[in-house]
């Protein structure tokens, strides 16, 4: 059983900066996708950013341009780096890994609250 561990979240002033990291105890090699949730109260969970095995990057709309997604693959680790930070950013983030054949791993998550 694969495990993702996030840290780095806590409480931030509105734009204020954020670096999260999940680190994995597989080769991140293994997996097709890893990727950055988020789920606010109420609301459901939506992708923030994602990196594939090429290197290919996708990012929501809400956080392009203050939001950077990057891997270490000697450290097992993926990043989010969160600049410019707002309120509405607020949400528990979760890491993703995904492996063809429908095999998905999540994280427990990490609490990222923005104060105004």
């Amino acid at each position: 059983q694969v495990q993702l561990v996030e840290s780095g979240g806590g409480l931030v002033q509105a734009g204020g900066s954020l670096r999260l990291s999940c680190v994995s105890s597989g080769n991140i090699f293994t997996y097709t996708t890893m990727g950055w949730y988020r789920q606010a109260p109420g609301k459901q969970r939506e992708l923030v950013a994602e990196l594939t095995r090429d290197g290919s990057t996708n990012y929501a709309d809400s956080v392009k341009g203050r939001t950077t997604i990057s891997r270490n693959n000697v450290k097992n680790t993926m990043y989010l780096q969160m600049n410019s930070l707002k309120p509405e950013d607020t949400a528990v983030y979760y890491c993703r890994a995904y492996r063809v054949g429908g095999i998905v791993f999540w994280g427990q998550g990490t609490q990222v609250t923005v104060s105004s």
